[in-house]
């Protein structure tokens, strides 16, 4: 992947370059679409207003899951292809998701009894196709309260036990972007679509957009044009002509995150609320987070936020499943929300509102892709560059070949060498300058870029720095490999840590606008405005509200 230092090289590609996809949206779906197109011998460039993954795309449930609440729906065919999926995406890679059991406790008059809990993940298993060793489980209802003894045992009748997939959703669609880069697209955040660009016959042929860094005028020519912005897809197709009765209805999705010593969960648990609707509640490096609530949303899709409306029923919903949790909104250490961009059906709730994907195509040519989940992304991007393929000549180029594509960072020979290869980075950090549990740690992050990582750490040594060298070597290693441009970037989406670890990030937070000042030479006003956006967005997570 390019660094963020060599920003004006590939403003400069962008301008002078006609290409085969002009991908508009730097989240998973976009992401999924430069690395499908590119892989098949075109030409490709992608373009994100925000940084990459800064809108749904790192404010998920950070589950690569099959969507078993759709069974009720009876979205069979939804269910079976993305949770075919959950496999190919982990196998691709392994250092940013993993399988982890999921129970699903069923209790008298709940959402789930024995018999739909039974049959539900049965055909969950056979439409997902998934392995021996990882089918579903019926528990009794001891069994339940061995596997996690804070669920609540009244009423309890057991509990089906299954396996899932938890992801780090940022990072995900991040390696996405770095693989695509490395076999030829061209990808450039903080890049604004302003206007598109059309021939004699009123064809889109590319489009007008603001490097909003450097404020620059680009214009990017390509035969075909994809609007992928997630929330923003209605926007964006305005530019153009909104020709049909497709519109995006946003739902919200809220999630908490409490330290393990408050909520000392065991076990990740899927569970019903008191209004039947479906929680997750995952542990995660020492903290426990629960989410998601499903609301229509009309705000700033910018700043989706969690109001104490949110976090109160979030907590009202631990209570309920786990009597023995006590947890206040002052335990709450951080929050994030995120806006689902859901196809409008008339008379439906949110959490009813179907999540397929779509794609069409305006009369000028401008292709958009709506709806779908995370899970789905690759089988969404297969399905809308077979698309373009076909209008530009199938003959030119090859079928997809993404499904046993492995991303950045990825190559560590799939699931079964995962260990063996942690052990090994473990051991080669002590040569580095760092400890062996830094070692590991930035491995699972990293994948098999973690020697760069190392590389940089080795460099960084004999700097005097207050923060850690581990930590400094990510943020080299975030604006030189990941286009990481401003201090948000790097601790949110490349590290997660506003979330996970906040008592770090407040901590850091300073250190590091000073050295990635040091590395991209910020202005003064930049440095006001970062700071700013650190404070908001800290304000924003804490529920200590900070903006004017």
């Amino acid at each position: 992947m390019k660094s963020s230092v060599e920003r004006e090289q590939l403003v400069n590609t962008l301008n002078y370059y006609e290409f085969d996809v002009l991908v508009i949206g730097g989240g998973i779906t976009g992401a999924g679409i430069a690395l499908d197109a590119v892989t098949r011998g075109m030409s490709v460039a992608l373009v994100e207003m925000q940084d990459f993954a800064a809108g749904t795309s790192s404010r998920s449930t950070k589950l690569v899951h099959g969507g078993l609440r759709y069974l009720k729906q009876l979205e069979v065919k939804m269910v079976a292809d993305v949770g075919k999926e959950r496999e190919i995406v982990y196998e691709n890679a392994v250092h940013v998701t993993e399988p982890i059991w999921m129970l699903l406790p069923f209790h008298k008059k709940g959402t789930f009894g024995p018999l739909t809990t039974s049959a539900g993940l049965k055909m969950y298993d056979y439409l997902a196709g998934v392995k021996k060793d990882e089918r579903r489980l019926m528990l009794s209802d001891q069994e339940t309260l061995e596997k996690e003894p804070l669920i609540k045992s009244k009423g309890l009748l057991g509990g089906g036990y299954y396996v899932e997939y938890r992801t780090d959703d940022a990072r995900l669609t991040i390696e996405v972007i770095k693989k695509a880069m490395e076999k030829g697209a061209v990808c450039l955040n903080y890049a604004k679509a302003r206007s598109f660009i059309y021939d004699d016959h009123n064809q889109v042929i590319g489009a007008e957009i603001v490097d909003t860094v450097s404020n620059k005028r680009i214009s990017i020519h390509a035969k075909k044009v994809v609007n992928a912005t997630g929330p923003w897809v209605d926007g964006v197709r305005a530019l153009d002509a909104i020709e049909n009765n497709k519109k995006l209805k946003l739902t919200k999705g809220v999630h908490i995150v409490i330290d393990q010593s408050v909520f000392p969960l065991k076990q990740a648990v899927y569970f019903d609320t008191p209004d039947k609707r479906m929680v997750f509640a995952i542990p995660r490096d020492g903290k426990t987070y629960v989410g998601t609530t499903d609301t229509f949303f009309e705000g700033d899709i910018r700043h989706p936020v969690a109001t104490p409306e949110d976090v109160d029923y979030l907590i009202e919903a631990i209570h309920s499943m786990f009597p023995l949790v006590h947890v206040t909104s002052h335990q709450v250490e951080s929050t994030w929300a995120g806006v689902r961009p859901l196809i409008y059906e008339d008379g439906k709730n949110p959490s009813e509102i179907s999540r397929k994907d779509e794609v069409w195509q305006s009369e000028a040519g401008l292709f958009t892709i709506a709806g779908g989940k995370l899970t789905g992304y690759r089988k969404m991007a297969e399905t809308i560059v077979d698309k373009i393929s076909k209008q530009l000549g199938d003959e030119k180029y090859g079928p997809c070949v993404t499904k046993h594509l492995t991303l950045s960072g990825g190559d560590i020979g799939g699931s079964k060498q995962w260990e063996a290869f942690l052990t090994q980075k473990e051991q080669m950090a002590l040569a580095y300058g760092l400890t062996g549990l830094e070692g590991r740690k930035l491995a699972k992050m990293y994948g098999t870029n973690v020697d760069k990582v190392f590389q940089y750490a080795q460099i960084l040594s004999t700097i005097t720095s207050s923060l850690p060298l581990a930590l400094l070597a990510q943020i080299y290693y975030a604006v030189h490999e990941e286009m990481a441009y401003s201090p948000v970037d790097f601790l949110v989406r490349r590290t997660g840590m506003l979330y996970f670890d906040i008592k770090h990030f407040t901590e850091y937070k300073e250190e590091v606008v000073n050295v990635m000042k040091q590395l991209l030479h910020y202005s003064d006003e930049k440095i006001i405005v970062f700071n700013k956006q650190l404070e908001i967005l800290l304000g924003e997570a804490t529920l200590k509200e900070s903006r004017d």
